[in-house]
């Protein structure tokens, strides 16, 4: 998501730091202040740090150039100093990027390279930020989940009042949002955590092999039982069974599960005998039960009966706040498990992964982590690290298949992202990408927070 910077401009010729300011305001939404002396400009950065310092190499005779870079490398590390103009000062340091741009009378000609350095130094500052904050601080993890996002919070807050209760949960979220975590998180947390958690994938089984999993069957009951087995059922007992894909379950299944969960009672496949379990039920899907309910295709009865507490989890893409934290730890662990010595990642790759639509959200997410950390060759990953697909994010709009079951305010959020991304921010460019006018850009952008 493109990052709206705080720019100085210093010149002689008040008309260009005009616009200037006017077209970085207008055009990427950057913020400016324009001084005419070296000395206002060395009061404007003592008062604000600024991203960028765009400077025409003397000004009312003087060199401008040492000065404001003696000031910037105490202040403002991760700023660019643009000169406009032949300068023969000593060279910026290292981590002051040091860029000469031509004389002109047309200040429109600067605007791309100066948002692009703005772009660069506000990535810089929220890279090294962010890394001295997960370095110093240690991060707490619940249950494997981590993230300071507000949707965090309420899983979390939601999960401990799941785990204090003995009401069925049901989970909701797309595939690889770690819903078989959260279960396990609600049974680590209660009071039936000593006993066993039994997870079943409900999705492609049968409706006898899905019924002989859950509650077992006898020698004989059907070809290939060539003994009795005890199901999921009896194996949780006492504990908790994690039913996934739930919305998945064959019809005549759902009825079997309905009365088991109100009765407490299975019947094992070719068995008369009426076996008690105490067993809690946690289910999950990501799918509409209520659209599955109107289609036929689901049970209304034991969808009220699944549902008594119910606990959203939202796609990766709706919590992009949680994105560095979560590659952080996801690289710690890799590091971990791998005897590997990855620190980080840097601005752009961190971008890239920000940015990513994550149709496969968090285990997604994991897998690239774990890739890129074998790619890398020296101690941080770059963005050429990731995975092409990751690296690929121009395209304005996420596969047909990702869009499914979005509403079409989030369509159209997705939409405006991919556009200023492919545009690199500049907005009146992803205006037209999309069809639209600059204002309604604004507008939406405003909407949106973006």
């Amino acid at each position: 998501m493109p990052q709206t910077a705080f720019i100085l401009i210093v010149t002689n010729v008040e008309a260009i730091g005009e616009r200037l300011h006017e077209l970085l305001r207008a055009d990427h939404g950057h913020s400016c202040n324009t001084v005419t002396t070296l000395d206002e400009a060395l009061a404007s950065i003592r008062r604000r740090a600024p991203d960028v310092v765009v400077a025409a190499a003397r000004v009312a005779g003087l060199e401008t150039t040492r000065s404001l870079v003696e000031l910037l490398d105490r202040l403002a590390p991760d700023a660019t100093l643009l000169t406009i103009g032949e300068t023969n000062a000593r060279p910026a340091p290292e981590h002051i990027a040091h860029l000469s741009l031509p004389d002109t009378d047309q200040a429109e000609d600067v605007v791309e390279p100066i948002s692009r350095a703005a772009g660069e130094a506000v990535g810089r500052r929220q890279d090294r930020l962010l890394q001295k904050s997960m370095h110093e601080h240690e991060y707490e993890v619940f249950e494997g989940m981590v993230g300071d996002s507000p949707a965090i919070k309420r899983i979390v807050e939601r999960i401990k009042k799941a785990a204090a209760s003995k009401l069925t949960v049901l989970i909701l979220g797309e595939t690889g949002t770690g819903k078989e975590l959260i279960a396990e998180a609600i049974h680590n947390r209660s009071g039936r955590a000593k006993k066993p958690f039994k997870p079943v994938n409900c999705a492609g089984l049968s409706e006898t092999l899905l019924e002989s999993e859950l509650f077992g069957h006898v020698k004989g009951s059907f070809t290939g039982a060539i003994s009795d087995r005890k199901g999921y059922f009896s194996a949780a007992e006492g504990g908790t069974l994690f039913l996934d894909e739930v919305g998945d379950m064959p019809l005549p299944m759902q009825a079997k599960l309905l009365r088991a969960l109100d009765r407490r009672e299975i019947t094992p496949v070719g068995s008369t005998d009426i076996r008690t379990v105490d067993v809690r039920v946690v289910a999950a899907t990501h799918v509409d039960l209520r659209k599955r309910i109107e289609e036929g295709r689901f049970r209304e009865d034991l969808y009220y009966r699944l549902n008594q507490w119910v606990i959203p989890v939202p796609p990766l893409r709706e919590r992009r706040q949680d994105i560095p934290l979560l590659t952080h730890h996801l690289l710690r662990r890799v590091n971990e498990e791998n005897d590997l010595h990855v620190d980080g990642f840097s601005s752009e790759a961190l971008g890239y992964l920000a940015k990513y639509y994550w149709p496969g959200n968090v285990r997604e997410l994991k897998n690239a982590v774990e890739r890129a950390a074998w790619e890398a060759e020296d101690r941080r990953i770059e963005a050429e690290d990731l995975p092409e697909d990751i690296r690929g994010t121009r395209e304005i709009v996420p596969a047909a298949g990702g869009m499914a079951g979005l509403t079409l305010a989030q369509m159209e959020r997705i939409m405006i992202e991919r556009a200023l991304t492919a545009s690199g921010g500049n907005r009146e460019q992803a205006a037209k990408m999309l069809g639209i006018g600059t204002r309604t850009l604004y507008r939406k952008i405003k909407e949106y927070g973006l």
